[in-house]
């Protein structure tokens, strides 16, 4: 959301605009202990790429809001397994990872509680910026934050990967 409300306002695509975001993040963790890897560079590139291509291939949503529902929940869980099990490769983590990890080394809040608040922060500028606001975009703020921290607690290697970081 906050991508697409960038997009409002500049030249960008929402995936260039979020690859431009993922750089400004990793700007932000020049004060945090958090080391990038190849991971890191690879996630920031990529993940606007496969926003763009299927932002072009499927376009908006799907018709029922039933399908909908699912589909959200089921990204929210992906999101989070996928968020524990690249933490756990140690490849470093992505531009959000990386912030939400460094974030809980510094100040000792848990990892549901440092993403929730990058993600409604996301959630609040986009807003501002025109980007669309749904039920799946706040479902999605609420909720990804206990879906990684139960997937590092399900994969002990994520938890000890990102305290590395």
């Amino acid at each position: 959301m906050f991508a697409e409300g960038v997009s409002l306002h500049t030249p960008l695509s929402i995936g260039t605009a979020t690859v431009a975001a993922s750089f400004v993040i990793l700007v932000c963790w020049l004060a945090l202990p958090v080391r990038p890897g190849l991971g890191t560079i690879a996630n920031a590139l990529s993940i606007g790429l496969v926003i763009d291509l299927t932002l072009e291939l499927l376009g908006g949503t799907s018709g029922h809001v039933t399908v909908q529902a699912v589909e959200v929940l089921a990204g929210i869980g992906l999101v989070g397994i996928g968020s524990g099990l690249y933490l756990g490769a140690a490849l470093g983590p992505g531009p959000r990872d990386g912030l939400m990890t460094g974030l809980h080394a510094r100040t000792g809040t848990p990892i549901a509680a440092v993403r929730a608040g990058i993600e409604l922060s996301a959630l609040v500028l986009g807003a501002v910026l025109g980007g669309t606001v749904g039920v799946g975009t706040v479902a999605f703020a609420l909720l990804v934050g206990p879906a990684v921290q139960a997937s590092m607690a399900a994969l002990p290697a994520a938890t000890t990967a990102a305290a590395d970081d």
